[in-house]
């Protein structure tokens, strides 16, 4: 087959709120082979990545990634490797943003080609069994701490015994305030929940500040201590690594390579591995991440807080790892989110999920809400129009 097709959706919200909640905007990216069609979910600031697909090349380590990917053969997992190598090779000036861009259009591609051969991605990776996890309802803070112990009770109302709290006031304020929180929602889970806190790296390089932390997670014995600083400051997630042994630190889903997660689990200390396969270059850089990992003996788990296709394919690069036994469940998605496709992946009656058996991603999307919620983009250079939001 050769990519004949990539067309980029720019969905969003209505409204747009400055909140620390990803599942307001969106791409959407479809990729079409032969008589097959693929789609994917980058995490990525919608226009800016759209202008890296087709932005005018800048010199020769900087093409757009449309140079890399149109009219390339796709007819085993290698190509999709190959495709990813060489818009690392001639977009790499800009690859931050490339990286984001090609991880909608490169999990299009595996969607594709798990319809083409008819087999879920998980299998095309190589697994033969996709094992079973705990998901674990990911939630925002309350804006006090009552509000975030009856999110807490809501959440192991429905089934959840694990629950990860994240952003919201936590780190804005003080020690004491972050300290109830972390409090109220051990109370609300209960004692036998798993319990993680995200920081959201609100500390930046304060390391001392992010450390003052630990005493109350220890307490109300937290899992992990995620992102408490920012995502490439290794040593700094190795120091905190060392104040509380009870503590383990998380970090990952500022990643938007392999190299750069391989970079934490050497250097960082970190105790689990997280990663956004939205954001790290597709399901394939993922998958590398997924199996370094367990080489090393740390656990590898999913970054998602938006869509059920974000979801499925955050699960299909670790469904074979039994080690590997949790995984993050979106539960405060925006409408837009919500809707985005015909079908999900439920909660089991013992609160176990695991990837759908269908061909490719196992996931729908739903082309009327893409319709819905899509905003109309057109980029032109010189009179000349490069993009212009393609028919759904």
């Amino acid at each position: 087959m050769k990519i004949e097709s990539v067309d980029l959706f720019y969905v969003r919200m209505p409204e747009v709120l400055d909140i620390g909640d990803g599942s307001q905007d969106g791409l959407i990216a479809r990729v079409r082979a032969g008589s097959f069609e693929g789609w994917g979910e980058a995490v990525a600031s919608p226009v800016t990545s759209i202008a890296s697909w087709i932005a005018p090349m800048s010199h020769s380590g900087c093409h757009p990634v449309i140079d890399s990917v149109m009219g390339e053969t796709l007819d085993t997992p290698s190509d999709i490797a190959r495709i990813a190598r060489k818009v690392r090779s001639s977009s790499f000036y800009g690859i931050i943003q490339s990286d984001l861009t090609f991880s909608g259009i490169e999990i299009a591609l595996w969607d594709l080609l798990g319809h083409a051969k008819e087999e879920p991605i998980y299998k095309l990776l190589g697994y033969k069994n996709a094992e079973r996890k705990l998901p674990y309802a990911s939630v925002l803070f309350g804006d006090t701490p009552e509000e975030t112990k009856q999110k807490a009770v809501t959440m192991r109302g429905r089934g959840f015994s694990a629950i990860k709290f994240g952003w919201g006031p936590y780190g804005r304020t003080t020690v004491e305030v972050d300290a109830s929180h972390v409090h109220a929602a051990r109370e609300g889970i209960g004692a036998d929940g798993h319990l993680m806190i995200d920081a959201g790296t609100v500390f930046g390089e304060d390391v001392d500040a992010a450390a003052l932390r630990i005493p109350a997670l220890a307490e109300a014995n937290v899992k992990w201590y995620e992102e408490p600083v920012e995502a490439a400051a290794f040593s700094l997630y190795k120091k905190l690594s060392l104040v509380n042994p009870k503590v383990l630190i998380a970090g990952g889903e500022g990643a938007h390579n392999f190299l750069q997660a391989q970079n934490l689990i050497d250097h960082g200390g970190v105790g689990f591995i997280q990663i956004d396969t939205g954001y790290v270059g597709g399901i394939g850089s993922a998958y590398r991440v997924a199996q370094y990992a367990q080489s090393r003996g740390i656990q590898y788990i999913n970054h998602t807080f938006t869509s059920q296709s974000a979801l499925a394919a955050s699960l299909h690069p670790f469904a074979g790892l039994k080690d590997s036994w949790m995984a993050e469940y979106p539960m405060e998605p925006k409408t837009l989110c919500q809707e985005l496709t015909v079908n999900s992946i439920p909660m089991d009656s013992d609160g176990m999920i695991s990837v759908n058996e269908s061909p490719g991603l196992g996931i729908q999307f739903n082309t009327e809400t893409v319709k819905k919620y899509l905003v109309d983009v057109e980029i032109k250079v010189e009179n000349k129009v490069l993009y212009k939001t393609p028919t759904v």
